[in-house]
């Protein structure tokens, strides 16, 4: 295998068939040692994050094939905490993509003049650069186009992507009787023909849910769904 990237929750190696082989790892992004999925740094290690981080993505994904919703999702080792995945190109230099079904987090912060903490939202699709010096910026479909990260005819298939994979999400923790308040997603394009598909993980540490009002934890979300 050869290292490809070290990224913040998990490590990527190249294959020798031309996948790529995700190291789930046991950072979760925070801040000062609390856990938010809209931090753009590792806040703290939680022992087992990565397993159950894997163990949520891999039900998923799968839930997404039976759907014939596109992802890069192989196959996973949850012993080793490994995902195969097939190669990807990010947007630019990689986008954010978030759908929100309740106003909190960053949402609230910035819209907060207008917002009130934890008010419905119908499945809100924003799009943030993935900067960390500039602390993850939101973009428009418009400056997105103009840049030359994505055309609108792609902006509008990552938005009903995004729409369809956050619903499945929800509908799925329900059956649960757990509350989905917000959801982070990456894509790429894949294959000759570029197809966009959804990539990286699904897991407790990229949203926000809730069970009778109260935040699950991401360990403690895995267990309580799994």
């Amino acid at each position: 295998m050869k290292h490809i990237y070290t990224g913040k929750t998990k490590d990527v190696y190249e294959l020798e068939d031309g996948n790529y082989l995700l190291q789930f790892k046991d950072d979760v992004t925070g801040v000062d040692g609390v856990f938010d999925p809209g931090a753009n740094t590792v806040g703290l290690t939680i022992e087992g994050a990565g397993r159950s981080g894997l163990k949520l993505t891999k039900y998923f994904f799968e839930v997404l094939k039976e759907k014939g919703i596109p992802t890069h999702y192989v196959d996973a080792d949850i012993e080793k905490a490994t995902m195969t995945v097939k190669p990807a190109e990010v947007f630019g230099r990689g986008l954010e993509v978030i759908c929100r079904y309740r106003a909190v987090g960053s949402f609230l912060r910035r819209y907060g003049l207008y917002a009130e903490e934890g008010q419905p939202l119908d499945a809100f699709v924003e799009v943030t650069i993935k900067d960390d010096d500039r602390q993850d910026p939101p973009i428009s479909e418009d400056a997105l186009d103009m840049l030359g990260v994505l055309s609108k005819d792609e902006y509008k298939v990552l938005k009903e992507l995004t729409q369809q994979i956050g619903n499945v999400v929800k509908e799925e923790l329900a059956k649960k009787g757990i509350e989905l308040y917000d959801i982070k997603f990456e894509f790429g394009r894949t294959g000759e023909d570029r197809q966009i598909v959804l990539i990286d993980e699904i897991s407790g540490g990229n949203m926000r849910a809730y069970k009778d009002g109260k935040y699950i934890e991401p360990l403690e979300l895995e267990k309580l769904f799994l």
